[in-house]
């Protein structure tokens, strides 16, 4: 006898948080690079929801590559010791929605400019959502990228930090409504 093959839905997305702390934060999660380590900035900003009003709950994780463009494969996300890169980091939004971390700037990848890989969860979202933080520096990188280069300019212009007096980056992420961030879908 033939059992006829069957096709199952996916499992729907399911709302995330506000219970992060269970399980996925870690010591210095933020620190991707030791905050007094050579190169070291800080990469901060603000999660808006549709509102403009500040998300105090969401979570970020971000991945990148080094300032020379490697990607970091040490094993484990989790280890801190004040001299690796990481290239993997956490950091949970305070109660004025805003997040922050210490990294690197980012070298370039093959082709297209230097990013670095954020995604955001947060109350109210099903699945979490994929976009990417340029550098602000090198104008002529940002307008060869072929990702780039796909968006109209006031999308693209989203994607792009802000470089702060010290040498930080400045990066806000709007859910929704005017100046939206671009979300890459998968």
């Amino acid at each position: 006898m033939t059992v006829p093959a069957r096709t199952l839905a996916p499992t729907p997305g399911q709302t995330v948080g506000p219970f992060f702390a269970f399980g996925v934060e870690y010591p210095r999660m933020r620190e991707i690079a030791f905050p007094h380590a050579p190169g070291a900035i800080l990469l901060a900003g603000t999660v808006y929801d549709g509102a403009g009003d500040p998300i105090p709950d969401a979570l970020l994780e971000i991945w990148q590559r080094d300032a020379d463009g490697a990607v970091p494969r040490d094993r484990g996300s989790f280890p801190r010791d004040d001299h690796a890169f990481a290239g993997f980091g956490r950091s949970c939004t305070d109660g004025d929605g805003r997040y922050s971390f210490w990294t690197r700037n980012p070298g370039r990848a093959d082709r297209g400019a230097p990013f670095i890989a954020l995604v955001v969860f947060a109350r109210g979202l099903p699945d979490k959502l994929h976009t990417r933080i340029y550098l602000p520096d090198d104008i002529e990188a940002l307008a060869a990228d072929p990702f780039l280069a796909s968006l109209p300019s006031e999308e693209r212009e989203s994607l792009i930090a802000a470089r702060t007096p010290d040498g930080g980056l400045r990066f806000d992420v709007r859910l929704q409504g005017e100046r939206e961030t671009v979300f890459l879908a998968f």
